[in-house]
């Protein structure tokens, strides 16, 4: 962002950068984090707290709260608008304004913006800024829910584009360059190409030869790099978006780097394909006139981090890692994805610290797998399918110390499915073919809607999106075309207890429906 709107509603947005500083000049700045110095030195003054929030950063909080999160984190609780922090005469060298430039340096990117409501709200802002000069783009279909709300907000009518489906596993991987091409020859109108590298279970596309396929048909190419954005800093880990030329790439840095959750950066790359100032509008429209001080304070210290000591901590947790994956490995039943899944296609290259254990050797699923682990060890995965189970570990985490509960919860679900006999008799069901698209999500959310019973859905034009696990591609977007195979796919899904997101109904017995 530039400087905030704040509560103040003040002043308007400057650039994130000194004019005529060369990029990475202030690289040597990356051990200061501006912005949490800024407030530490605000609440060490015990200053007149006359203005929001009301817990007047403690004494008004409820006690317990208090005592859960402590003074010092209230403390740090300030709104917008604070002379020398955001506001002020000297607007290039506000706290706030320096450390987003060193965000910048840091990811190597032409001007960032830090977020507080999300990676979601940088899709959404992606999507409005690219809406204002163009009216469709080529969205890879195993896109994030974001992206599909953005579409809803701007308005851009989506030319989609399926990524590999891994046979074996059933997992959505990357789009491949030459599906993109494709894709571009059947929308010449398309002003950018979305994509999304890393995905859930580690797989990194080859973005290089994406961009270079977008870039030859004067295309900007956007990546979801939710998952990746702790790629920049190790020499052991795939190159970043950035690097190898994205236009603009967002970073959902609390995934892995550790900013707090609903803190996000979104990086505009050194290009003429997508314009600042549009970026910079769209931002504004969709971030709060509240944002939180301690989001913003987690991002620059996060980003302190992983620029000062990000290459040495990666390198201790990836060679941690490997020694679990090979204790995981020695478990009978369970296999665990390595760097080998670069041979696949859709797969470039692969990002170790998602541990994606492959459960298909035990018989059941990994619904049940990672049920069992929770019951027994109270070990929570970031994710589950049909095939896998998937754990996160972050920047600096020594797998060899956290891992021990996880490979005993393992073991220990092998060993009770094992004892039992239980077996999954039924495999999940292919995907079928999207639907027919008759309307723009736009078009179908903001139409009046029916709501029918899913099962008599069939047909109708759908006024919501529904994505099954396994594989995560999304099934159903609003404006298509309901057909029986894909109702059928999804009740199969949640028959063998896997997940539907998008339902407005949970449940699933009911379903929105444009009116006919």
């Amino acid at each position: 962002m530039g400087v905030r709107a704040g509560y103040f509603g003040l002043m308007s947005r400057v650039d994130s950068r000194v004019e005529g500083e060369p990029a990475g000049a202030r690289l040597g700045e990356q051990t200061q984090a501006p912005y949490l110095d800024a407030l530490i030195d605000y609440a060490g003054r015990d200053p007149s707290r006359m203005h929001v929030p009301g817990h007047k950063g403690g004494s008004g909080a409820d006690p317990g709260f208090l005592s859960a999160v402590g003074e010092a984190a209230l403390g740090l609780d300030i709104p917008a608008g604070i002379e020398g922090i955001d506001v002020g005469p000297d607007l290039e060298r506000l706290p706030f304004e320096l450390a987003q430039r060193l965000a910048a340096d840091a990811w190597g990117a032409r001007r960032s913006w830090f977020l507080v409501n999300g990676g979601s709200g940088g899709n959404h802002a992606i999507l409005l800024a690219l809406a204002q000069t163009s009216s469709r783009v080529v969205v890879q279909r195993n896109i994030h829910s974001s992206i599909v709300d953005g579409l809803v907000l701007s308005g851009l009518r989506p030319h989609f584009v399926a990524p590999v489906i891994d046979p074996e596993l059933g997992l959505a991987h990357c789009l491949e360059p030459e599906a993109l091409d494709r894709a571009l020859s059947e929308a010449p109108d398309a002003s950018a190409a979305l994509i999304v590298s890393p995905t859930y279970f580690g797989a990194v596309a080859d973005v290089a030869g994406l961009v270079e396929v977008a870039h030859s048909r004067g295309v900007a190419l956007i990546a979801d790099e939710a998952w990746g954005s702790h790629l920049r800093f190790s020499p052991e880990l795939p190159s970043s978006a950035l690097e190898l030329g994205a236009d603009v790439v967002l970073s959902s840095t609390h995934k892995i780097i550790g900013s707090l959750t609903e803190s996000a950066i979104l990086h505009l790359g050194h290009t003429e394909l997508v314009d600042e100032r549009l970026v910079d509008r769209a931002v504004t429209l969709i971030e709060t006139t509240s944002p939180s001080a301690l989001l913003t304070a987690s991002l620059d210290a996060a980003r302190r981090q992983a620029a000062t000591r990000g290459a040495v901590l990666l390198a201790e947790t990836v060679a941690s890692l490997a020694e679990l994956r090979a204790e995981i490995r020695s478990i009978e039943g369970l296999d665990v994805l390595d760097e080998s899944i670069a041979e696949r296609p859709g797969v470039h290259g692969f990002d170790p610290l998602r541990l994606v254990v492959d459960v298909r050797g035990t018989g059941v699923t990994g619904h049940r797998i990672a049920a069992l682990m929770r019951a027994s060890h109270d070990v929570n995965l970031e994710l589950f399918s049909e095939n896998v189970v998937v754990a996160v570990f972050g920047l600096g985490e020594r797998a060899g110390e956290t891992g021990i509960r996880l490979v005993e919860a393992l073991r220990a679900a092998v060993g009770q499915v094992g004892a039992t006999g239980e077996r999954e008799s039924v495999p999940f069901a292919e995907p079928p073919p999207w639907g027919p698209t008759e309307l723009s999500p736009r078009e179908a959310f903001l139409s009046a809607h029916d709501i029918v019973a899913f099962d008599e859905a069939e047909g109708r034009i759908a006024g919501e999106s529904l994505a099954a696990y396994p594989p995560g591609v999304p099934n159903v977007l609003p404006g298509e075309r309901l057909t029986r195979p894909t109702l059928d796919y999804i009740d199969d899904s949640i028959r063998h207890g896997g997940l539907v997101r998008g339902a407005s109904d949970r449940s699933l017995r009911t379903i929105r429906v444009v009116s006919r």
